[in-house]
């Protein structure tokens, strides 16, 4: 059997708005968003909320981000999005408040089959849970919920759900050590 791409047929998505809002999306994602032009963090925050996203206080945006639809974002409080980051959600992607995506971190909700000869769509939400710090360059996969206070380290693939309070380096990610936060005194 051989790979037919001519087959693919993207029908049975739903992109969750309509062909304008879509559209507009676009043009102020990549005006306001995914450029250097706007370094402020309320606007993007008020814009989020706009298009349907659910934004909570104290949100922090970096320039040169990537969200690909805001009405599938849920952001928790005192959340830090870094330069670079790309947020690729054809599906839900929740983030639990004082989490932190670092720069270049790559959250990718959707794959193909390669099973499939003609490389179905796959989605799976992310979930990344109250605390946790996603590293420079690391990637989060479809499906995969990262737990409380966990750490994925620099260029690292999470390719499965992560513990609480994990360390976790590498590609496949694996836990190397548990995560110690000190006490405020």
């Amino acid at each position: 059997m051989n790979v037919d791409l001519g087959a693919y047929d993207n029908r049975g998505y739903d992109p969750g708005a309509g062909r304008f809002k879509r559209s507009l999306w676009y043009v102020v994602n990549a005006v306001l968003f995914h450029s250097w032009l706007f370094p402020g963090s309320s606007l993007k925050c008020r814009l989020l909320r706009l298009f349907g996203a659910k934004v909570g206080r104290g949100v922090r945006i970096k320039p040169r981000v990537n969200i690909k639809y805001p009405w599938y974002l849920a952001i928790g409080d005192n959340v830090w999005i870094g330069e670079g980051v790309w947020i690729d959600n054809l599906t839900w992607v929740r983030l639990g408040s004082n989490v932190c995506l670092s720069q270049d971190a790559y959250l990718l909700t959707g794959n193909h089959d390669y099973k499939d000869p003609a490389f179905g769509l796959i989605l799976g939400e992310i979930v990344i849970e109250e605390g946790a710090w996603i590293g420079a360059q690391a990637v989060v996969c479809p499906g995969v919920r990262i737990g409380r206070c966990v750490v994925l380290t620099v260029a690292s693939v999470m390719q499965s759900d992560a513990a609480e309070y994990g360390i976790y380096r590498g590609n496949p990610a694996v836990q190397i050590r548990e995560r110690q936060i000190k006490k405020i005194e």
